[in-house]
């Protein structure tokens, strides 16, 4: 069967387990299988065992080793359809939709999902700017007032709703890529630094008028829309980055319902590989196959545990 362009076919061409060592192992090793130990690229292959043994150390490893995928008892059959569905729902897909469709529970869905954004996050970027307009703005994920217990409304109305909620800053390069970052709170100081870290110089600016962005003059060509006054005055609004917000929150509010702090710049960084792999280059749209083979070759190197990812320990990657 060729390469899978929808859903169904996907399903159909993963269902072999062989085709999916293949398809996660030509992604990994694009220049042939290397052993993970000592990188000879001398081995046997296993068949009955759908692994490989080196013949230079005489390790036996599987395509799993050094992935995301690795420990994990479920196979890459429900692994990379999981991967299918997460990188091609515009709004993503939660744990219990991915419990019913694989057959599986509940946790064990939670956790792959997980596991699964590691591999979608950064990338490295290059910085944002140059001949095009960078705009920057801030939004504030939780939840509303409305629909909190009256206790929870109380202290809101003590400490504020900015300094209630999460601040995420987002910088949208017009016509290009989206950086997001997780910051807690809304501090003038700290969302100057992360510019600085991420446009290239000279370049220009757009931002609403909050004061923490006063004073990056010196480094950028900084443009201000009051959205007091309006959304749009000429070449300068924030519209862009806006929209971002709107898919962020839809898939927030509408799919995953609540997501704790902890782990909210997960979410965020799903969100940004799909609008950053929503086009090419040159303006084309990416197929949902193209999207998939991209995420699946970021595999690689990434472990996340369940201690890890409950909080218990520290995250660590190798």
């Amino acid at each position: 069967m060729t390469k899978p362009v929808t859903l169904q076919q996907a399903i159909q061409h993963f269902s072999d387990e062989q085709t999916c060592i293949d398809t996660v192992a030509s992604l990994r090793w694009p220049d042939g299988v290397e052993c993970p130990a000592c990188g000879n690229k001398e081995h046997y292959y296993l068949a009955k065992q759908k692994r490989w043994k080196c013949k230079e150390c005489y390790k036996q490893f599987t395509v799993k080793l050094g992935t995301i995928f690795e420990d994990s008892p479920l196979g890459l059959d429900k692994w990379l359809i999981a991967l299918w569905m997460l990188v091609n729902c515009k709004n993503g897909i939660s744990s219990y939709e991915v419990s019913r469709d694989l057959g599986i529970s509940q946790k064990s869905a939670w956790f792959m999902l997980h596991r699964l954004r590691l591999a979608l996050q950064g990338h490295g970027i290059m910085k944002l700017g140059g001949s095009a307009p960078v705009e920057v703005d801030e939004t504030f994920i939780g939840g509303k007032a409305r629909n909190m217990h009256k206790n929870r409304r109380m202290k809101m109305k003590e400490v504020g709703q900015y300094k209630a909620k999460t601040a995420v800053i987002g910088l949208l390069e017009r016509g290009g890529k989206v950086k997001v970052q997780v910051v807690g709170q809304r501090v003038g100081k700290q969302m100057q630094q992360i510019v600085k870290e991420n446009v290239l110089p000279n370049s220009t600016l757009m931002t609403d008028e909050f004061s923490g962005y006063y004073g990056l003059n010196s480094d950028f060509t900084h443009n201000v829309i009051n959205h007091l006054e309006g959304y749009v005055k000429g070449e300068v609004h924030t519209n862009g980055i806006e929209n971002f917000w709107s898919l962020l929150k839809r898939g927030i509010g509408g799919t995953y319902v609540t997501v704790e702090p902890f782990h909210l710049f997960r979410y965020v960084d799903e969100q940004a590989f799909r609008f950053n792999n929503r086009k090419d280059n040159k303006g084309k749209k990416i197929s949902d196959a193209d999207r998939f083979a991209t995420a699946l070759s970021h595999v690689t190197g990434k472990r996340l545990t369940f201690a890890e990812v409950t909080g218990k320990v520290g995250e660590t990657a190798f």
